[in-house]
């Protein structure tokens, strides 16, 4: 079970949380993060964009899934990146395994020209809340 990390709710100081199927708890464990970028060809992005869409909204809903977003990149629209948290590593190869995922990786490979990806995969230690507002009076 997923538990909260020791601090008052991030989410509480913000009424409007919940409204977007985007929004997430950051106050709950996450112990795998997974960071990656992915360039494509132009021609390629919008089957990209119809490719992760599916996949995303599904694992938002799997048990274990603390977030996961795909995020078009504000300065190159070709590059998006995306950020999944996973309360721990059985929840982390459910979504590898998951049917949706290995749909929009097919569709990926097969159709969609990747000229720069980088992923990264980390098992979180220790997991702070960062909220840098107080530094401005």
């Amino acid at each position: 079970m997923t538990t909260p990390i020791d601090t008052p709710s991030y989410s509480d100081q913000f009424p409007d949380h919940g409204q977007s199927p985007a929004d997430h708890d950051k106050n709950l464990a996450t112990g795998i993060v997974v960071s990656a970028y992915y360039r494509v060809h132009p021609d390629d992005r919008q089957t990209f964009i119809d490719a992760v869409i599916p996949d995303m909204v599904a694992a938002r809903k799997m048990p274990g899934c603390i977030y996961y977003a795909f995020s078009p990149d504000l300065t190159d629209p070709n590059t998006f990146h995306l950020v999944e948290g996973w309360e721990n590593e059985a929840a982390y190869e459910r979504h590898e395994q998951a049917a949706t995922f290995l749909a929009a990786l097919a569709t990926v490979v097969r159709n969609v020209r990747i000229l720069d990806r980088q992923g990264v995969r980390y098992d979180v230690a220790k997991q702070h809340i960062d909220d840098p507002r107080e530094k401005v009076a």
